[in-house]
């Protein structure tokens, strides 16, 4: 008898087991146009792109692109409580390119690209920081300012960390739109490879 109830535990541990591992994991890419695939098409989008790669690898994923095309990380923080659904597992932040281009002030940004990272922890929403760095026209000075800000988020509260977003897009026309800022098509595919590992690493810290 005793048997017969150790094993139907057992089975039963393994069912919840098998459960969860099955679950799907909703993530939402959330940021500027980077972020939303400004002039593509929504399957070569970024968060298309790295959700194909992911289901490649066996994941069992969905990643929702929340990207808007020339918000700034004040704009991020004005839209992030409703623009991030309940029952999100987990969010890839990229914001800050914008102010960057626009030389806003990089105090401001590091200000409110914290407060997004504080509300969806509030909420048990992990985070994936995605880091942009100041064009090289914005003189060193602004570049000094700014481009630390994400790496040293990341450190204070925890994060993952993926230190360049448009890490093989960047000063390679082949990958860019003809504006030179933005990913073509092959840009985003190029991102996607590279962010993959990252990306793999968060998934393995959400609880399923």
């Amino acid at each position: 008898m005793r048997f017969k109830v150790l094993a139907a535990a057992i089975f039963s541990a393994l069912l919840t087991i098998g459960t969860a591992e099955a679950r799907t994991f909703n993530l939402v890419g959330f940021g500027d146009s980077l972020m939303a695939g400004y002039e593509l098409p929504p399957e070569e989008a970024f968060p298309a792109r790295l959700e194909t790669l992911l289901k490649q690898k066996g994941h069992d994923v969905v990643i929702a692109n929340a990207g808007v095309s020339g918000d700034t990380s004040a704009d991020g923080l004005a839209r992030i409580d409703w623009s991030v659904p309940d029952g999100t597992d987990g969010v890839i932040l990229e914001l800050g390119a914008n102010d960057a281009l626009r030389g806003l002030s990089p105090e401001e940004s590091r200000k409110n690209i914290e407060a997004m990272i504080l509300r969806l922890k509030e909420r048990g929403i992990p985070v994936l920081l995605a880091g942009i760095l100041a064009p090289p026209n914005m003189g060193s000075e602004y570049e000094a300012r700014f481009n630390p800000i994400f790496k040293e988020l990341a450190e204070k509260h925890n994060l993952t960390f993926y230190p360049f977003f448009l890490d093989g897009v960047t000063l390679k026309p082949e990958n860019q739109l003809k504006d030179r800022m933005h990913p073509n098509g092959a840009g985003t595919a190029v991102m996607a490879e590279k962010f993959l590992p990252t990306a793999e690493k968060f998934l393995a810290t959400l609880k399923p």
